[in-house]
Parts: C-alpha cells; structure tokens; sequence
C-alpha cells in the first residue's frame, strides 16, 4: 500500500491494515474505545473488513465494537466531567473535527436535546467523542447518556455487520461509500420524529 503524505490518511491505511493482525478482534476493541473520546477514525473502518474476512463472526465483532464504544463513550464523559480544563487545549489542536466554535454550539443544543443528540450522534457520522465529552461538561444525567450511546451505536455496528454478512463483498464498495448519508439520513428522521412529539404536545 503506498504511504499518503496525508498524515490523517496515514491514520486510516494504519487502521485498516489492522484487520490482517493475529489480535484484530482485540484491536477492534481497542480502536472503538478510543474513537469514543479522541480517535480521528470510525471503527467501521476495521470492522467491515474484519466480517468480510469471516462472515460467521460478524456479529461478535458488531458487539466487541458496541460495548467498547460505550466504554470509550464513558471515558469521554469522564474527561468531561473531570479534566476538560486540562485537557480542551489539546483536543482543539490535535483532534480533527474538534473546535471550539462547534464545542461552543453544541452547549447551545443541550439546552433544548440532551440525550437525542447523543444518539444522533451515536449513529451517524457527526463525531461522537464530541457529545461524550460535551455530555460530562454540560452534567447530562449518566444513566440516559448510557441508553442512548448504547443503542445507537449498537444500532450502527449491527446494521454495517449484518449487511456485510447479508450480500459480503460486492458490499464493502457500497457501505463505503454510501453509509454515512444513510446513517446521517435515519439521523435526520430520528431527530424530525422528536420535534413532531415535542410541537404535538
């Protein structure tokens, strides 16, 4: 493969050449934890690859990703939570799609969403470690911030493995390229859905 002079590109080529590692399910683990809180690169990336490679565990690794991104999703909240002061600095520098004019507008959001952005965030390709940190900032109540990260990215991982076990890999090409605006299109209906409730009330 050759070498991008991009270094987030270089991020991704590393992250896919994991799937051909003795320990790639530990990786997968590994990568969806830290995509949860500061990671530049999707666990999809790794996981599309990895069920392509053995269509029979596609759904074990749909859970290994689901339960660490939960985890990594605590971890971000904990950061939040406890070392934002600290650490706010760094994720502005160094963390790709991390600003602090996009910090500043999602606080404005959590005044009227709380635990739907989340979700929405959980499921499509806006930055999710953004909302975990935000989420331990801003003090959302712990146990729906838990439900809705678990469910939505449950919900994303379990969606890519089973189409992937479903059609194999004339399918990569499209998850590829296609994913994102679907997820971002369900996360736009999800979010329409609650503005309705809310206005029928």
């Amino acid at each position: 493969m050759q070498k991008s002079a991009n270094p987030l590109r270089r991020v991704y080529e590393w992250t896919l050449s994991l799937a051909e590692r003795k320990l790639s399910g530990l990786w997968l683990g590994l990568l969806s934890f830290a995509e949860a809180s500061f990671f530049p690169i999707p666990p999809d990336v790794l996981l599309i690859p990895l069920c392509l490679g053995s269509l029979r565990k596609a759904f074990k690794f749909a859970l290994i990703c689901s339960v660490a991104s939960v985890l990594g999703g605590l971890a971000g909240y904990a950061i939040g939570a406890f070392a934002w002061e600290s650490t706010s600095a760094w994720f502005f520098q160094y963390v790709p799609g991390f600003t602090a004019e996009k910090f500043d507008r999602i606080q404005e959001w959590y005044t009227e969403w709380g635990w739907p952005l989340v979700f929405l965030a959980g499921f499509s390709p806006i930055p999710y470690k953004i909302f975990t940190i935000a989420s331990g900032v801003l003090g959302m109540a712990l146990l729906p911030f838990i439900l809705a990260s678990a469910v939505s990215r449950s919900a994303r991982f379990f969606l890519v493995a089973a189409l992937v076990a479903k059609f194999g890999e004339p399918m990569k090409e499209k998850i590829d390229k296609h994913f994102n605006l679907l997820a971002l299109v369900f996360g736009l209906l999800l979010v329409g859905g609650f503005l309705a409730l809310k206005l029928l009330r």
